[in-house]
């Protein structure tokens, strides 16, 4: 039987190998995607707009997040057990549109569909070892990933409110950071093929 520790150091290593290649897969789909992109200034808008509702789900939900120290319930957590994930798939969403092209979009999709996935399964595993039967309940009343229409009544009421310091402590904008720098590259790409047709 193993220890407390290497329980520990079990769970923690599927979600490191995920979240590690996440980040190291990300930067050669993000350059194809751009070299693909054939965006529009209407697509870079539209694409914004889309992108920046993605923004507003995941600092709401960064709000509410305590990290290891207390189960989230509250906020966007009442209508979605993974509301950041949430946000960040019309983060991408909104990156698909304005790049304008069905391969990059195709790309860009695939690595979110797997990596993310591997990801959500692999900290609610994590989640579940340190709540036990409360993360069961709280799993049985609000869904995965796609939110319920109405929120979901907390068996324990949270007092936790949105806390902007709570955002500032997950350092949820960075997101922000890097949706502007995402956006402007779209622009130069957009600027690059005015200019030089490719």
């Amino acid at each position: 039987m193993l220890s407390p520790l290497e329980s520990e150091a079990v769970l923690i290593q599927p979600r490191r190998f995920w979240a590690r290649w996440r980040v190291r897969a990300g930067y050669p789909i993000a350059a194809i995607y751009w070299l693909l992109a054939v965006p529009t200034s209407r697509s870079i808008w539209i694409g914004a707009i889309i992108a920046a509702l993605g923004l507003l789900i995941r600092t709401l939900a960064s709000g509410h997040l305590r990290k290891d120290t207390a189960l989230a319930t509250s906020g966007p957590y009442a209508y979605t057990r993974n509301p950041l994930y949430l946000g960040s798939a019309f983060l991408a969403a909104g990156f698909l549109i304005a790049g304008r092209s069905w391969i990059g979009g195709a790309l860009v999709a695939v690595y979110f569909a797997v990596f993310y996935y591997a990801v959500v399964r692999s900290e609610e595993s994590d989640i579940r070892e340190r709540f036990g039967a409360t993360f069961d309940e709280y799993a049985r009343r609000v869904p995965l990933f796609f939110p319920r229409l109405t929120r979901a009544a907390n068996g324990a009421r949270s007092a936790n409110a949105f806390s902007w310091a709570q955002y500032v402590r997950n350092r949820e904008y960075q997101a922000l950071l890097g949706t502007i720098a995402g956006l402007a590259a779209i622009w130069l790409r957009l600027w690059l093929r005015a200019r030089f047709g490719h």
